[in-house]
This record gives C-alpha cells, structure tokens and sequence, in this order.
C-alpha cells in the first residue's frame, strides 16, 4: 500500500526478514494513514459515509513514563457500541519462532505482521472479551484493573513487564474516540477499513487497512495499491502509529500534571 516514488524502499534484509516473520504469522495487516488534506477527498472518492461507522472508546495503561511500551509491552481496553468490550495484552516486536509452543497454541493468542509504507512490525496478541460495561467501570475506579485481563493475559504481563509493576499500579492512558468502518468499495474484491482517531487536542489520525493471509501480502498490497492510487488517494503522506501518538500525548499531559 505504497507508492515506490515516495515511499523508502524496504533493503534485501529487510525484506528477507518480513518474509520470515509472515511465514510464523498467523495474518498480515496492511496499513496506510493519509495525510490531513486528502482525508475528505479520500472518503469521497471511495464512498465512506462516517455516520456508518462504529463508535469505540480506547484506553491504554501504562506508567507516566511509558515503563512498558519501553518493554515492548502494550495493555489495552476498548469499549464498542452495540457490540461489548474486549481487552488486550500486546507484546511488540516479536518473533514467532521465538515464542514458547504453548503460548502459540492458544486459541486467545494470534501474530500479525502490521506493514505499512515503508516499515513492517509483528506483534502477538491475548485477547479477551468482556461485557459492556466492565470497561467502564474499571476506568470510574469501580474495579481493579486487573480484573478486566484474564489469567492467560495476566500470566503473559507478569512475564514481559518490568519486575513489581502491577496491573493495579498503571495509569490509565485515555480515552481516545475511534469511528471505524468496514466498506468494501467498488472496484475492489476486498473489505477495507476505515478508522478515524480522535485525539484530546483535536489532532486526528485516518488510517486504511486491511488484512490478509501471510501468503497473499505482496499480492493483496499490489492490488490495494494499484486501486488507491486510481482513485487519487495520496499515499505519499508520513506514516503516523495511532498507538505511539496514543501513549505519547497521555504521557506528556500525565507528566506534566505531576509537575
């Protein structure tokens, strides 16, 4: 989802090493995020009405500091409309080969390769999903944090975050307000996705994605790329991570407060 006049061009060991990590994958997620100026033209031209998309709150928890992310570590809980709440303990980068069989076996743990113009990162994932108003009674101090994250998650935590750092303990880091929207645009035999990030200071980032088998990446790019750009949607933009602004811009005003 590039374009190779603009977009840096990944090295022969970079991309011996993307194939690497697809080949223990269990799905690659392809990602773009446009730049401000062609948000709007960029919607128009593929047929996105925001009122069709989904409302979710996310929060984030980590340290003032960011301790985990530090550690390559991200704990995560969302709140979706009309659908319930689900959390998350991320470990980030990883290596597949590198992860103990048991925790691959899993049927609540996955790996994905996210790739985006000009970069690639593979994670693993422990999902949970919860009811529809754990989350929010967590954040409101009602429960424990650690009561939205189930054994495997907190077992997976204990064992990747910095020693004494309890769940209990982390701050929380939200919430950011996130539309998304699942279209399948004409022209195109695949569901892309459209999320609208939110931020507390106005800021906001696009981004478009969509997911495929680790054997179909290349192939699935070509054609997602070959159809943006006959759209005109710019692909030249600097590529944004919407859950390192996340934690950055958390960070800074918790830092701040506690000055």
């Amino acid at each position: 989802m590039s374009s190779a006049s603009a977009t840096p061009a990944l090295s022969d060991q970079q991309l011996a090493e993307f194939l690497e990590l697809t080949k223990g994958a269990d799905s690659v997620e392809l990602k773009l995020t446009l730049p401000l100026s062609g948000r709007s033209r960029a919607a128009a031209a593929l047929g996105v009405d925001p009122l069709d998309g989904q409302i979710r709150q996310v929060y984030f928890f980590d340290t003032p500091d960011l301790a985990l992310n530090r550690s390559g570590v991200v704990v995560r809980a969302r709140r979706v409309q009309q659908k319930g709440d689900d959390s998350v303990v991320k470990l980030r980068p990883v290596v597949p080969a590198e992860l103990p069989p048991e925790l691959r076996r899993s049927p609540n743990f996955g790996v994905e390769v996210d790739a985006m113009p000009g970069g690639y990162v593979c994670s693993g994932s422990m999902k949970r999903t919860l009811g529809t108003t754990d989350v929010k009674d967590a954040v409101a101090g009602k429960q424990s944090l650690h009561k939205l994250f189930s054994k495997e998650q907190r077992s997976l935590y204990a064992a990747h975050a910095p020693d004494g750092l309890d769940l209990d303990n982390l701050s929380i880091l939200g919430p950011i307000f996130v539309l998304k929207l699942k279209f399948s645009p004409e022209g195109l035999e695949r569901k892309l996705v459209a999320e609208l990030w939110l931020y507390p200071d106005n800021a906001m980032i696009l981004e478009l994605s969509t997911k495929c088998q680790p054997s179909e990446a290349f192939q699935v790019a070509a054609e997602v790329r070959s159809f943006l750009t006959q759209h005109d949607v710019d692909l030249s933009g600097d590529q944004e991570t919407k859950t390192k602004k996340a934690l950055e811009f958390f960070s800074e005003r918790l830092q701040a407060a506690a000055e």
